[in-house]
């Protein structure tokens, strides 16, 4: 197996090492760069037309003047798939990255010859990398810890633009990473003391047989909240989308995360509260088979194969969401 992957940049093809924007990029100025990760089930990428569209609606918000056409950067995505085919194993799963960035400032225009505009920055890994490290996770659950980080508003930073300027979200994780506790996650509320999401997920609660997740104005609208909602009311639960405060949630019989790298995670614990009996719940269980069904794959079970192929370093190293001494 071939281990040199190769990334799609502005429509060639250049070693991953190799692959960097320039230091006068607003995308390192502004943070301004839209981005979208997707996943494969069985080899073949979730949903990954509504990523796309959901890029596009964040490059006309912000004004990047794009010429690809949303046909033509899935096209981009498929051939940046093949051309690294050899440096996957057979029991990999692809992860995709596409960043667009509006490209060098004007200002630095001289130094690109007068030549500026954006960045297309396709990459592809194997979804092992994130998930192993968050396989133990799905037995224990996680802890929910509000933060005294809040997230943005939509009045001042559209949240439903899936862009680069996070840095509410580090600043949260770095103060949720302070508690003593492995499985703490970050749960951020918005302005007005509601809950808003966690750091790249979004938060569901069960509460007396319904199912409630906080209302779409500050958060981004996830592919993976989309099709849980969907998921739920198949299988014949009530969804509700509302405003919930942080006694919603402690007070919940259930909760659970969802996500496009871990797809739904449980959480059994908010702000050290046990949620029920501390462990994944029926309804949250019910959930979790049906997206089974419709993947046709047992997400959990794959990504407990990941972390016993990578070794238990996968686990100990990092996650996504917690910062430790090997971070």
């Amino acid at each position: 197996m071939n281990d040199q992957r190769l990334v799609y940049f502005n429509g060639e093809f250049v070693p991953e090492r190799e692959a960097k924007v320039s230091i006068f990029d607003s995308a390192l100025m502004f943070g301004d760069m839209v981005f979208e990760m997707t996943r494969s089930f069985g080899r073949v990428q979730f949903r990954l037309e509504e990523h796309v569209e959901r890029l596009y609606a964040g490059v006309r918000m912000l004004k990047v003047p794009l010429a690809m056409t949303p046909q033509e950067m899935i096209a981009a995505v498929h051939e940046t798939i093949e051309a690294n085919a050899s440096a996957f194993a057979p029991n990999d799963e692809h992860r995709v990255m596409i960043d667009v960035t509006r490209g060098p400032l004007s200002m630095y225009a001289r130094v690109f010859d007068g030549k500026t505009g954006p960045n297309v920055i396709i990459s592809v890994f194997p979804f092992k990398w994130t998930i192993a490290p968050l396989a133990p996770l799905y037995e224990t659950g996680v802890h929910a810890v509000i933060p005294s980080q809040r997230a943005i508003p939509a009045d001042l930073l559209e949240p439903k633009i899936k862009n680069r300027s996070r840095m509410h979200y580090l600043m949260a994780n770095l103060e949720v990473s302070l508690v003593a506790d492995k499985t703490a996650w970050a749960l951020l509320l918005d302005p007005d003391g509601f809950i808003a999401e966690g750091t790249g997920s979004n938060f569901f609660i069960v509460k007396d047989g319904c199912v409630l997740t906080p209302e779409p104005r500050n958060i981004l609208r996830g592919t993976r909240r989309k099709y849980t909602i969907e998921l739920a009311r198949r299988i014949g639960l009530e969804v509700r989308e509302t405003n919930l405060n942080a006694y919603d949630a402690i007070t919940a019989d259930e909760a659970f995360f969802t996500s496009t790298a871990f797809t739904l995670m449980p959480c059994v614990k908010v702000n050290g509260n046990v949620l029920g009996d501390g462990a994944t719940g029926p309804i949250t269980q019910k959930i979790i088979a049906a997206w089974n069904e419709l993947i046709g794959l047992d997400f959990i079970a794959q990504a407990r194969d990941y972390l016993a192929e990578m070794g238990s370093d996968a686990y100990e190293g990092t996650t996504m969401y917690r910062f430790g001494k090997k971070d």
